[in-house]
């Protein structure tokens, strides 16, 4: 454990930007937020970065297909709707509960409450959840490096083929994906209906997760971490 840890984990208001610029996706303005979290059971007490849009709250850049900047073409944006009743994306099925803590985050930051900071500072002996919404491939890559350089530890997902095998696990929906990032030497992260559809020789359950019996938490486990692990088997976790 890095020195100053146990004092930094009590550190409930730290929060700050990172980047503010063009998305690489598809040029347009997003902003990375971090903020320090301990609410959350299953990944312990991590940063959160959020990756949004700059220009516009997350329920209007889902509804409109805006976040397409910061989520690329993953299946679980849902479809774009004109539809006045709908807050959100038609059939979004990402896990990502966007009327709540994301909403949260985007107004804190309309708010002032987050300013400009060192990515390398904020992560100093510090576990961090790359991605807590967003695609990290949005972002450009010095972004992450500084912010981890001198992290604890972190764990990083990503709906973007072939970005950063060594700092994110790729985001598999189908088996046949899983295979060809295995066949490429990625590792990968996938949500299966059931334990049965683990392929055990190259996969182990997500030991944070309910099968599994929650026998740690994100912050303590770091398997999803890329290449950077010593692990060469991908993660699974049952959908719920």
């Amino acid at each position: 454990m890095k020195k100053g840890l146990a004092k930094r984990a009590g550190e409930t208001n730290l929060r700050g930007v990172i980047y503010r610029g063009p998305s690489l996706i598809d040029g347009s303005p997003i902003v990375v937020l971090v903020t320090y979290s301990k609410r959350n059971k299953k990944t312990g007490e991590m940063l959160q970065t959020y990756i949004l849009r700059d220009d516009m709250d997350p329920l209007t850049a889902s509804k409109t297909g805006a976040d397409e900047a910061i989520c690329g073409t993953c299946q679980h944006r849902g479809i774009p709707t004109s539809d006045p009743a709908a807050k959100q994306a038609k059939g979004r099925t990402c896990y990502v509960v966007l009327g709540q803590g994301v909403l949260s985050i985007w107004k804190a930051y309309l708010r002032g409450l987050y300013v400009q900071q060192s990515a390398a500072d904020m992560g100093r002996g510090r576990m961090v959840r790359v991605g807590t919404y967003g695609d990290p491939g949005a972002v450009p890559s010095e972004v992450w490096d500084a912010l981890l350089s001198e992290a604890a530890g972190w764990t990083a997902y990503t709906h973007r083929a072939g970005f950063r095998p060594d700092m994110a696990m790729q985001s598999a929906d189908t088996y046949a994906q899983a295979l060809a990032f295995w066949q490429a030497g990625a590792r990968t992260f996938r949500v299966v209906q059931d334990v049965a559809e683990i392929d055990l020789a190259r996969e182990v359950m997500c030991p944070a997760s309910k099968e599994a019996g929650k026998r740690t938490t994100c912050e303590a486990c770091k398997l999803c971490a890329g290449l950077a692990t010593r692990s060469p088997k991908s993660v699974a976790i049952v959908q719920h």
